[in-house]
């Protein structure tokens, strides 16, 4: 952890997974998810830029008095930016909305730790590796002073897609998504490790812990399996299709990632962010369910003890 981190217990943030579409077009409000949220047993909200209506500081300020009356932080922002774009003028917007993001965290934001997440961009046919990895670089480099004014650290997610993207992640595999992070060096830059997209990838979830652990601020916790009769090298294939149909979201801690391993990776390094719970896709229940297993995670692993 940074100097700048959380000191203490890891806390539990979660992510409407399966309310995305519903807050992202208006049909359900923010204010409707706060009140749910509020009965999850969770410690925190990530927020996604396409939740909210408007941007004006009196209605974030009431955001986040609704959040707190509900016993909640709102630490963690994740936010999409694609910076991969051959156009160098839609790389600048993508610049400028992501300060604009750091922007609103320094409202919504605890004291103690804001984060929001940077992404590489979609991965296009007609760019190339050293263009994708340069521009990214620049990009995010060009944030950090804004981030450091406004003590936000920027998260880089080892990511699949965004929603409302096309295209994969231009970084999805780790040896581009290593090649752009070790090329920044700042305290208010660091890693959202997400185990799953790991596997989505084709990867070893833990043997990119293993090399990324001590940069990791912040964690996005899902669980995936494989529908019966179906293989791991029969999800191999699909990789370049997109989410493949045999591999479906379930309650953390009974599908393909190995929980109780990778937080002791985390306790190796000690750290000591939030960890967003992202579920919800076959109903509150799970989500639920979800929460509680990773407070009974951190709780039997001694992370932040």
């Amino acid at each position: 952890m940074s100097e700048q981190g959380i000191a203490g217990k890891p806390q539990v943030a979660v992510f409407p997974k399966g309310y995305i579409e519903a807050l992202s077009e208006g049909r359900m409000s923010l204010h409707q998810w706060i009140e749910e949220a509020g009965t999850l047993g969770a410690d925190g909200l990530e927020m996604y830029p396409r939740f909210f209506r408007q941007w004006d500081e009196a209605y974030l300020n009431l955001i986040k008095s609704e959040a707190q009356q509900q016993g909640l932080q709102i630490p963690m922002m994740c936010s999409s930016p694609d910076f991969t774009h051959p156009d160098a003028e839609f790389r600048k917007q993508q610049v400028d909305h992501m300060k604009h993001m750091i922007q609103v965290m320094a409202v919504l934001g605890p004291d103690d730790f804001r984060s929001c997440r940077v992404l590489s961009g979609q991965r296009r046919e007609n760019v190339s590796r050293e263009q994708g990895i340069r521009w990214t670089v620049e990009s995010i480099r060009e944030l950090l002073p804004a981030a450091e004014r406004h003590r936000i650290h920027l998260v880089m997610e080892n990511h699949y897609k965004d929603g409302y993207w096309t295209a994969p992640e231009f970084a999805q595999q780790s040896d581009i998504f290593l090649a752009i992070a070790d090329q920044i060096e700042s305290p208010w830059f660091g890693i959202n490790y997400d185990p799953s997209n790991a596997v989505v990838a084709g990867e070893d979830p833990i043997a990119l812990l293993e090399r990324v652990k001590e940069r990791v601020l912040t964690m996005h916790a899902s669980d995936r399996y494989l529908m019966p009769g179906h293989s791991m090298s029969e999800l191999q294939q699909h990789q370049s299709e997109g989410y493949a149909s045999i591999l479906v979201h379930g309650v953390i801690g009974r599908g393909l990632n190995d929980y109780p391993v990778i937080f002791e990776h985390l306790r190796s390094a000690g750290f000591q962010g939030w960890i967003s719970v992202e579920d919800g896709v076959n109903g509150l229940e799970e989500l639920r369910d979800s929460i509680a297993y990773v407070k009974q995670q951190i709780d039997q692993s001694g992370l932040g003890s």
